[in-house]
């Protein structure tokens, strides 16, 4: 709540969450980027039946994707395993292997309004007959290499939010003309419009804009 009324840039990522709800071995795997998604969506899945989840991501795995290349570039040899737990829908799978459960999981490769298509996705699942649907945004701040290149990510986060069937909140395209390059990606905009109560929002693509409405 601090931060979506004074919004700031931390000067460093902080420490990775202990997961003390895992088991070592299943934490071992696990990336930073991987620990913020479990850590964010666990507690709105425990104790209860498993429901659909929804993983998005622009950059994905940036460093360990990056570990990689360095490593092809040196001459070694790649690890299978780094190799695996470095695709687009690695997290997706570890999630539904430490839940035990044979819920739906999809991957997406989104773009900046990645938040906008994740929960789109999620509405497909409800009208399919899913009774709730998990949906997590994550990005990592990128290797130092790749910072000219990555601009939309101010800090590494994750965000993850429990949809289910309602009318509190309706998500339109805008006719509106483009404001520019947000200050806050997506799924941070829209979490600090949550906890400020506010009644609509707007986010931006790559070459639209969304309208976010708080129905009354």
């Amino acid at each position: 709540m601090q931060w979506a009324h004074n919004p700031y840039c931390p000067l460093s990522d902080h420490e990775s969450p202990s997961l003390d709800f895992l088991t070592p071995v299943q934490r071992r795997r696990l990336s930073p980027m991987a620990r913020m998604v479990f850590d964010c969506a666990w507690p709105l899945a425990d104790n209860r039946p498993p429901i659909p989840l929804v993983f998005a991501s622009q950059h994905g795995e940036t460093t360990r994707s990056f570990a990689l290349l360095q490593a092809m570039g040196r001459h070694e040899g790649l690890s299978p395993t780094s190799f695996g737990l470095s695709v687009h829908n690695a997290i997706a799978g570890m999630w539904s292997k430490a839940r035990g459960g044979k819920a739906e999981s999809i991957a997406l490769s989104v773009n900046r309004d990645g938040l906008e298509y994740a929960f789109m996705e999620a509405a497909f699942l409800l009208r399919r007959g899913a009774r709730a649907a998990l949906v997590v945004l994550a990005e990592e701040r990128p290797p130092p290499a790749y910072m000219p290149w990555i601009e939309d990510v101010p800090f590494s986060y994750a965000v993850a939010f429990r949809i289910e069937r309602g009318m509190q909140w309706r998500l339109e395209r805008d006719q509106g003309e483009p404001q520019g390059s947000p200050l806050w990606p997506n799924a941070l905009n829209f979490v600090r419009h949550l906890c400020l109560g506010s009644a609509s929002l707007r986010n931006a693509g790559a070459d639209r804009q969304w309208l976010w409405t708080r129905n009354s």
